[in-house]
């Protein structure tokens, strides 16, 4: 004879709308999102009154970006899609994925919800979907009112490349969205091991800095060409391969090498994190 109660399911428990209302209305979730509507902002008013920007800015593709930025709106959001990728988002998406389980942990309320009671691969995998969902939000968001602000102000003209010739505004708009599309699964692995800090620690702060620390690291490490082919296999290594989407024709080797790597790091961590947290103690 079963002994759960009569009408319960462990499927109905713990709804995923009800998470997203709960996260919407949390003040990281609105201010988050909200910077991602200021910073487009921001950006445009600094280059209409931040001078000529004639000065040096050391060559390379970011240099070129900075000189097409004012060319058209989707030259724009490119530019302010290049500035935040390597830390502003990493931050944003370490946020929400590294504040799920702890937070829940810090404030008490954990062990309750299990007690309704909430199934603990249920509990989790809500709470990495909605996370993933708004991080996903953010992309969007920042990427939507860049592009929007930026043909506001400098019209709809075709996507400067720095490694070709121009691209029809169309075709510019479809290579701009796999830049975002490659930026997201990128950004999977950066969820990945901040979801993993997020239940092996009862503090938020300690899993989104850990998650954007070790992020970093893996960045300087990146740097260092005396490790030779071992910095393929950090999961920074591929994280500027989305600039070969702007080539003609377009290189994706390292696209699909980079793409398959975040899969798989992030796959990894959110198995040890279902893993331990079907397992641990649950005391907070």
């Amino acid at each position: 004879m079963s002994s759960a109660a009569t009408g319960y399911r462990p499927s109905a428990t713990m709804p995923i709308r009800a998470e997203i209302r709960r996260q919407a209305s949390r003040r990281r979730t609105q201010l988050a999102l909200g910077f991602m509507v200021l910073l487009p902002l921001i950006i445009l008013v600094a280059f209409e009154f931040g001078g000529g920007g004639d000065d040096d800015n050391g060559g390379g593709a970011f240099s070129s970006l900075v000189d097409l930025a004012t060319s058209g709106g989707l030259n724009f959001a490119l530019f302010s899609i290049a500035v935040s990728a390597s830390f502003l988002l990493v931050v944003v998406v370490a946020l929400f994925c590294g504040d799920t389980v702890a937070s829940e942990a810090s404030w008490g309320s954990l062990r309750y919800l299990l007690a309704i009671p909430v199934p603990r691969a249920r509990l989790l995998g809500v709470k990495l979907v909605v996370a993933l969902g708004y991080s996903l939000t953010a992309l969007l968001t920042l990427a939507g009112t860049a592009v929007l602000v930026g043909t506001l102000r400098y019209g709809w003209h075709p996507l400067g490349s720095t490694v070709a010739a121009e691209i029809p505004a169309g075709e510019g708009l479809l290579r701009l969205l796999a830049i975002l599309g490659y930026l997201a699964v990128v950004l999977l692995g950066v969820a990945g091991l901040a979801f993993l800090l997020s239940v092996l620690t009862d503090a938020a702060l300690g899993a989104v800095g850990g998650a954007v620390l070790l992020w970093i690291l893996s960045s300087i490490l990146d740097q260092i060409t005396a490790l030779g082919s071992v910095r393929s296999f950090l999961p920074t290594h591929f994280s500027d391969a989305w600039l070969g989407l702007l080539s003609t024709p377009m290189q994706t080797d390292d696209v699909v090498k980079g793409a398959l790597s975040a899969v798989c790091y992030a796959t990894l961590f959110w198995s040890l994190a279902f893993y331990r947290f079907t397992r641990k103690d649950i005391t907070s």
